[in-house]
């Protein structure tokens, strides 16, 4: 099997049940609990996923194989400064982490941050989130001090300059 990532809809079916795994993933590990389904459904609404289109950012789903494994998200804004967007809703299914498509997703996303004129990519994160800090740190991305309270849920950020 290989990997594809390619831009989609962050409304679309696959995207949308990524989107929704992801979110019960990082409220299960917050609460130390699985999230209920109203909890899941809260942290989906109004989540500023609407800027994960052009012209303010874009979302990319990989296919392991014909199965959509995983998926992140790029957005622009002009609070983070000329140059400069985040990076967000990075999520690989348990079952095909370790394949590769991690790497995949983040070279996806740079690439079309770059077609944006981006020249630094940066994510906030938890600490518990040890896999994904692991890939962004694999991958070139560096923590740096903190650079806007805005997630009240961020305990650490990472930076790469493209």
């Amino acid at each position: 099997m290989t990997w594809t990532v390619t831009a989609e809809r962050y409304d679309s079916p696959d995207a949308s049940a990524l989107r929704r795994d992801y979110y019960d993933e990082v409220a299960s590990r917050y609460w130390q609990r699985p999230a209920t389904a109203e909890e899941i459904a809260d942290g989906l609404a109004d989540d500023g996923a609407g800027l994960l289109v052009p012209p303010t950012g874009q979302f990319v789903v990989g296919r392991y194989g014909s199965k959509a494994a995983s998926c992140a998200g790029l957005v622009l804004t002009e609070a983070a400064g000329p140059g400069t967007a985040e990076l967000t809703r990075v999520y690989v299914r348990p079952g095909f982490r370790g394949t590769g498509g991690g790497g995949l997703l983040l070279a996806a996303v740079e690439e079309a941050a770059r077609s944006y004129g981006v020249r630094l990519l940066r994510l906030d994160t938890r600490h518990d989130l040890v896999e994904a800090r692991g890939l962004y740190t694999k991958h070139g991305y560096r923590e740096v001090p903190a650079f806007h309270r805005r997630n009240p849920y961020a305990e650490r950020w990472f930076a790469k300059k493209l």
